[in-house]
């Protein structure tokens, strides 16, 4: 059986991401549910001296990787310049995300749905039940299909039980999204 851990590797994206990432956990960080101040000025500063190209360079979605590093840093303004008019499914699932965390619940939901699905779907639905799992005060809904929707309304209740099991499996299943979705993005083309 599968641990209920990702794997994540930060390494696995070259010296400089692994460095930015060593600026706050390596990628294991447990992002807010709600926006706030960017996480790290010094990952921000570095993060606004790069091109996509640079950091990425033969990755699947170069520009939709680095909002998605500005969004780990909670550096939100940064993340939704660069995906607010991507025109893609990354771009759409960042944007989504983005504004689930401010909370921004309607506009979060037509993100989504601009997304319709994604190939990390599948795989964060196995990892959201298995981290459930762990949370069963949380009444986590599963169903073996990642629901976007109801995970907005998911985090909106957790925001509302700080220090919860619902806020523990909320933000955990939210670190899981952000991995796959990042590693969707920032891995090379295959």
């Amino acid at each position: 059986m599968r641990k209920w851990y990702l794997p994540f590797d930060s390494k696995a994206y070259g010296p400089d991401v692994a460095a930015i990432l060593t600026l706050d956990q390596n990628g294991q960080r447990l992002i807010p549910l709600v926006s706030g101040v960017c996480a790290s000025e010094e990952a921000r500063a570095l993060l606004k001296k790069r091109k996509p190209s640079d950091l990425f360079l033969h990755s699947r979605a170069p520009k939709a990787a680095l909002g998605g590093l500005f969004l780990y840093f909670s550096c939100a303004a940064e993340c939704h310049e660069l995906v607010q008019n991507m025109n893609s499914s990354e771009g759409d699932f960042w944007h989504a995300i983005l504004h689930r965390q401010e909370p921004d619940a309607a506009n979060a939901s037509y993100w989504f749905r601009q997304t319709k699905t994604h190939p990390v779907f599948e795989e964060l639905a196995r990892s959201a039940e298995e981290i459930a799992a762990k949370y069963p005060a949380a009444k986590f809904r599963g169903g073996g299909k990642w629901d976007p929707l109801f995970f907005i309304e998911f985090c909106g209740r957790a925001r509302g039980e700080p220090g919860s099991a619902t806020e523990a499996a909320a933000l955990e299943i939210q670190r899981a999204e952000w991995q796959l979705l990042f590693d969707y993005c920032a891995r090379p083309r295959s």
